[in-house]
This record gives structure tokens, C-alpha cells and sequence, in this order.
């Protein structure tokens, strides 16, 4: 059996457990108008993994559910009830092997012709057609029962989606009310289809594109304006050779450009076309706009491969490059031209967020976690995540830091407007992180105003790596 403890993909044991904490213990006080639930996708190895250089993101699926009311928390954590999770539950024992990789699984679950049916679900909680589903870009959705964490079904949304997969960064349009996906590898392994939808408020698909990418590349999010979708793809690449050669997924091609699908909102296949620029690596995108023929693009970037575990396919040593804010310009009128400006030199994680009401048009904050030098790192404890949650200020230029005390490594924030009239970024931050002395987890309600803690939600156990989370509403979800 794999030596857990010492494995690289995780950092410490999985929790196995499913939990209720009834009133939580808090500090400070809650705002009282604070009235939802922070969803969270962990990453959690119900067995441990079959090889010791597997990635964490091959872990199972967790969903978490902070209900936030009455200046009250309660805690819930439940696993996703993949097949993937069942398979594994009957047998008692790992059956998966590589990430993304079929022909690496045990013979009783190896299914070449249908590989959603392998997916962990464990990325982000997305609320679609005022459903709560658990997603992961390999396979379809899970639907989630938004009270009890219950796992409903897998969705397939009906014939119209024609999709093995589905991505696990979805954009809601909220002036239009619409929300837009796509499913990559659409058509089964290390295909070039790229399947692309709009669906409406109730959850039905209105439009449909279709494209084949330049290359099999992973496409993990898209830039959402109010008249284009932008799919990001480069240098993380596969193919048909190298899975039945028993790797990981995934390899980096550094010789390969960065490309960007452009697909008109009111367009067709046909208008759909290709902006290529240098090596990038663009894992998670911040906001975009369409202003005249020029398509504005922020996000963080790099220069180069920033996955650890998906190596060079000439075998490069890695060397992590460092993740930048920056900005890309599309211009409409010229070819294949991106235009790119470094906002801040700081270097920062991917995880950015904004305040959504604003997506698709001129905004001024975002929010990220990142590792500032300034304060203590958590790294005599063998943590190096972030350590602060940034406003990022893209008028001022100015970044503000929210530091939580020493020894804690921080997860990815989420903004909560004060009220649905409120002006950008007056509201609060809910940003989780792991107190590494205590061995607890930490809930950091912030005034997103002044970067300042309000209160802190704690409990008495530290939960596994989180990915990404989603504030639902008694507005968007029917919450108890």
C-alpha cells in the first residue's frame, strides 16, 4: 500500500468521514443580514492512490455546505456518489489508476469507450436552472440536493447536450440571465471536439456551437463578455499514444502556442475563430469585456508549465513559472494578434474571483489568495499556499492584503455583495483556510471594503485541500 503520509499529490492522510456540525464556534460576529450557503468541492482519496506520483486532482469528490444565517453557522461535509466512488465503496480498495487514464484501471472498472463515467466530480459546486451540481471537466455533472449534500443523479441534460464532458467553470451572464458551458474531448478520449452551449434560466439549452480545437489541449475555463466567449487553450497536450502507454493525461509541449477559440454570442460554428499567441499557461480567467473590435481578457498567467505533475514530454526538469495578473487584448480587425500587459509584477495563484454582478463588464476588484512575504508562510510547517487574500485594484493599481494571524494557508475567496444594489466590492469575503498548528479549519468572514476580519467560523478539524466554491441564495437555491 502506497505510504500516504509522504505522498506528493496529497500532503496529508484523506478524511474519510462525513460530518454535521450543528453551531459552529465563531469568533467575532457574523454580519446578521448574511443569509446562504458557501458550497465546497474538496479533493479526497477515499483509498489512496494507485501510483505514488499521482496528481491531487485525481482525488474523490467531497462537497462541503456551510449554512450561514442569524449570525449562525452549521457545517455539513458529504462524498459525491459518483460510480466512480461506488465501484470503489464495493470492492474496498482503489480501483482507478492514472488521472484520466482508463487504460490504467483494474480490468473490472477499465471503460475505454466511456471515460466520464471514471470522474471524480470533485472541482467546483455550480448552481445552473436553480439546481446545485457537483462537476469535474472530465464527465458530467452530479446533481446535488442543496440541504442534505445528497447525491441526486448524473445529469446528461438531455439529448441536446452533446458532450461527454462538462466544464467546471460554467459563466452566468447576470444581465442576461444566461449561464454558458462547453465540454471538451466532447466525443470521447483525446478528441479535438469542443461542444459549447447556452442555456437558459430554468437550465434548458437556447444555443449550441460546435469547433474542433487546434489541438487536443485542456480548456479548464473561458472569458465570458458581454458579446464573446474566449476558451484559453496551449501546452498541456494528449493523446491516444501516450494514455496506452499507462501515463497521466496530460503532458507539457512547451513548443506549442497559447490559443484562444473566439465564438460570437449572436454568431454560428462558422463565425468561431483562433488568436494564437506565446507559451502560456492560463488555468483560470478573472473578467472580460467586448469594447468595440477589441476583446479585453484579465486573468493570471505564466510563461510556462504550472502543473507539477504533468511533466515535459522531452523531460525538462520542471521549474514552476510565476503566476502574474495580467491583461489580453484581442484585436477583431487584425489576425491572430494578442496583445498582452503585466498589471502587477506580484506573483499570485490562479483562484481569482470579482464580484459577479459585474462579470462581462468594466470592473475595478478582484480577489485572490496568494503568498506574501511580509507575514509568516506557513512554511516551518511544510505549507507554502497563500497565506494572505488580496483586493486587487485594477484602477489604483494597488493590491490590499488580508492576513489571518500566522501558521494558516488560505483557500479560495468568495465575494458576497451587501446587498443586490450595493456598489462593486462593498460586501464580504468568505475565504477558508487551514490553521496548521491547531490541525483545524477556519472560516474568515471579511469586510471586503477594508480587508479586515469580521469573524471566524471554526472547526474542530481540518478539512481536505478545497478547490473552488459558490455562494448559493434562498434566491438561487430552495435552501433550509
Amino acid at each position: 500500500m502506497v505510504d500516504f503520509s509522504q505522498h506528493r499529490s496529497g500532503g496529508q492522510p484523506a478524511a474519510r468521514f462525513e460530518v454535521d456540525v450543528h453551531d459552529c464556534e465563531v469568533a467575532g460576529a457574523i454580519p446578521k443580514g448574511l443569509d446562504g450557503a458557501l458550497y465546497r468541492m474538496h479533493l479526497d482519496w477515499l483509498y489512496p492512490p494507485a501510483y505514488l506520483d499521482e496528481t491531487i486532482l485525481a482525488a474523490d469528490g467531497y462537497i462541503s455546505r456551510f449554512r450561514i444565517k442569524d449570525g449562525r453557522a452549521h457545517y455539513k461535509g458529504r462524498y459525491v456518489r459518483t460510480e466512480r466512488y461506488l465501484r470503489q465503496i464495493e470492492a474496498g480498495r482503489q480501483l482507478y489508476g492514472y488521472y484520466r487514464n482508463p487504460y490504467t484501471d483494474e480490468p473490472s472498472v477499465r471503460d475505454i469507450a466511456h471515460p466520464n463515467r471514471r470522474t471524480t466530480a470533485n472541482t467546483t459546486p455550480v448552481i445552473l436552472g436553480g439546481k446545485l451540481y457537483a462537476t469535474k471537466e472530465d464527465g458530467l455533472p452530479y446533481e446535488i440536493d442543496p440541504n442534505t449534500l445528497a447525491t441526486v443523479r448524473h445529469e446528461t441534460f438531455g439529448e441536446r447536450y452533446d458532450s461527454e464532458t462538462f466544464t467546471a467553470h460554467p459563466k452566468y451572464d447576470p444581465l442576461t440571465g444566461e449561464t454558458f458551458a462547453y465540454g471538451y474531448e466532447a466525443h470521447g478520449l483525446c478528441t479535438r471536439d469542443v461542444f459549447v452551449c447556452c442555456f437558459d434560466r430554468e437550465g434548458r439549452i437556447t444555443r449550441e456551437w460546435r469547433f474542433l480545437a487546434p489541438h487536443t489541449s485542456m480548456l479548464h475555463d473561458m472569458w465570458l463578455s458581454n458579446e464573446h466567449l474566449v476558451i484559453p487553450g496551449g501546452g498541456a497536450v494528449t493523446d491516444l499514444e501516450r494514455l496506452r502507454a499507462g501515463k497521466i493525461h496530460w503532458g507539457w509541449d512547451s513548443t506549442r502556442p497559447s490559443w484562444h477559440a473566439v465564438i460570437p454570442r449572436q454568431g454560428g460554428d462558422e463565425d468561431i475563430r483562433f488568436f494564437f499567441g506565446p507559451e502560456r499557461s492560463i488555468v483560470h480567467t478573472t473578467n472580460a469585456r467586448t469594447e468595440g473590435r477589441k476583446i479585453v481578457l484579465d486573468a493570471p498567467a505564466a510563461d510556462g508549465n504550472t502543473w507539477p505533475w504533468f511533466n515535459d514530454i522531452r523531460g525538462a526538469p520542471y521549474t514552476r513559472p510565476p503566476t502574474t495578473f495580467r491583461r489580453l487584448t484581442l484585436d477583431l480587425d487584425k489576425k491572430d494578434t494578442v496583445a498582452e500587459e503585466k498589471l502587477f509584477d506580484t506573483v499570485i495563484t490562479s483562484f481569482t474571483r470579482i464580484d459577479e454582478r459585474f462579470l462581462t463588464r468594466p470592473y475595478r476588484y478582484a480577489y485572490v489568495q496568494y503568498a506574501d512575504t511580509r507575514f509568516d508562510s506557513g512554511d516551518r510547517l511544510g505549507r507554502t499556499d497563500g497565506n494572505c487574500i488580496c483586493r486587487i485594484d485594477v484602477h489604483t493599481k494597488t493590491l490590499t492584503p488580508f492576513f489571518p494571524g500566522p501558521a494558516r494557508a488560505l483557500h479560495e475567496p468568495v465575494f458576497i455583495p451587501a446587498s443586490a444594489t450595493s456598489p462593486e466590492g462593498e460586501g464580504y469575503l468568505l475565504a477558508a483556510g487551514d490553521n496548521l498548528e491547531q490541525r483545524t479549519t477556519e472560516l474568515y468572514v471579511i469586510d471586503a471594503t477594508a480587508m479586515r476580519e469580521l469573524a471566524r467560523i471554526i472547526l474542530p478539524f481540518r478539512s481536505t485541500p478545497q478547490v473552488h466554491g459558490t455562494w448559493g441564495t434562498p434566491a438561487t437555491l430552495p435552501l433550509q
